[in-house]
């Protein structure tokens, strides 16, 4: 069986366990040194399929664009959460996780009857939910969640890109690189940068 098959036969399985309407949510962005984490809660309809679906880090740029057009014009319901560095450094990475997850949840048009989460749960959401390491590599709907967030933050830092040319964002997407920890060593942190986050709030600079 295909890495694909076995995704959305998971999900099936749960429906046939009662589950009709099943959400997958993941979060992108949880290491980067700047930027927003971003959640996306997706809901597939039964009979959906696609090949190629896998957890967003085991494909290719070019594919991970295709699959997340093909999923967003084919999916049920979408719901997006972005929380930006700012709230990151006020509540820590894991709560600020969290807040993305529910305001992805909270954005559907109607909840599912069944949650699944890559990971984390999710205290705060009043419905059923299975928490599953390695969700976006077990599960259709988290995978979707995954592919689709990962495309939304690359945006996002390829806008940042623009304003902040001097960081490279485009290139490295807020993480821990080479390239990044050179910049922001040259530069100093920039307001997109976490400032909790050791190798930015270590820097003496002011804000660029």
């Amino acid at each position: 069986m295909s890495a694909s098959k076995a995704l959305f036969e998971f999900d099936h399985r749960l429906r046939e366990s009662g589950a009709r309407r099943i959400g997958g949510a993941d979060e992108v962005g949880r290491g980067p040194l700047a930027g927003p984490v971003v959640a996306v809660t997706m809901v597939l309809p039964e009979d959906f399929f696609l090949d190629g679906l896998n957890d967003s880090k085991l494909i290719r740029p070019k594919q991970r664009a295709y699959l997340a057009r093909e999923l967003v014009m084919g999916c049920l319901d979408i719901g997006i959460g972005i929380i930006e560095a700012d709230v990151i450094d006020r509540v820590n990475i894991l709560e600020a996780t969290r807040l993305a997850m529910m305001h992805a949840l909270e954005d559907l048009s109607d909840p599912p009857d069944l949650l699944l989460v890559d990971a984390l749960n999710l205290p705060d959401a009043r419905i059923p939910q299975q928490s599953i390491v390695g969700g976006d590599r077990t599960s259709a709907s988290i995978a979707a969640a995954s592919i689709v967030a990962k495309e939304i933050r690359d945006g996002i830092m390829a806008g940042y890109d623009r304003v902040y040319p001097q960081y490279a964002f485009r290139r490295h997407k807020g993480y821990g690189t080479a390239l990044h920890l050179t910049q922001l060593a040259k530069h100093g942190p920039c307001p997109i940068h976490r400032k909790t986050f050791a190798p930015v709030r270590e820097q003496r600079l002011p804000f660029a």
